[in-house]
């Protein structure tokens, strides 16, 4: 998965080699917890990128299973797409999508066994996924180390909310 520049600094977040980093609208709050509760069911799938229409597919469904309002399951759709994108073309295929409820609402995780690398770069054309993802989720953690990437998202407005 790539990460992000600072478009003021042109520095790149997070630094090569940093363990655990949050990215997102709670930035310096203290990392949650990304597994699930003990007993919790979690629903997941192994994919590639021809699978990528059965992950939104998988994601939509789960939203509607959890009771979110239909007007959020188009971002939770497009933020599931960019993040699973991201693990397909840029981590190490397969890629692996775990879904599971909270309190809090949905949670949508993505894992790849790749190596983090820099990007993008300034005046480069795409390469906004994450900062598309963290827009519309509640919460987006990423977490990069030797066993690959991950990123957890939280979505808000289930009917257990």
């Amino acid at each position: 998965m790539n990460e992000e520049v600072d478009p003021r600094t042109g520095a790149h977040r997070p630094p090569p080699g940093t363990p655990v980093k949050e990215i997102g609208p709670r930035s310096g709050a203290s990392v949650r917890e990304v597994s699930p509760p003990p007993g919790t069911p979690v629903k997941e799938i192994s994919f590639r990128l021809p699978d990528l229409p059965e992950v939104r597919s998988a994601a939509e469904t789960q939203a509607r299973a959890a009771g979110m309002p239909e007007e959020a399951i188009g971002d939770l759709v497009i933020a599931v797409n960019e993040v699973a994108t991201n693990a397909v073309t840029h981590g190490a295929p397969p890629a692996r999508l775990r879904t599971w409820e909270e309190d809090e609402g949905l949670v949508i995780e993505v894992h790849d066994g790749g190596a983090w690398r820099p990007g993008p770069r300034p005046g480069a054309v795409g390469g906004m996924g994450l900062w598309v993802a963290r827009r519309l989720a509640t919460d987006l953690t990423l977490r990069i180390g030797s066993g690959g990437s991950t990123v957890t998202m939280r979505f808000a407005g289930t009917a257990s909310a």
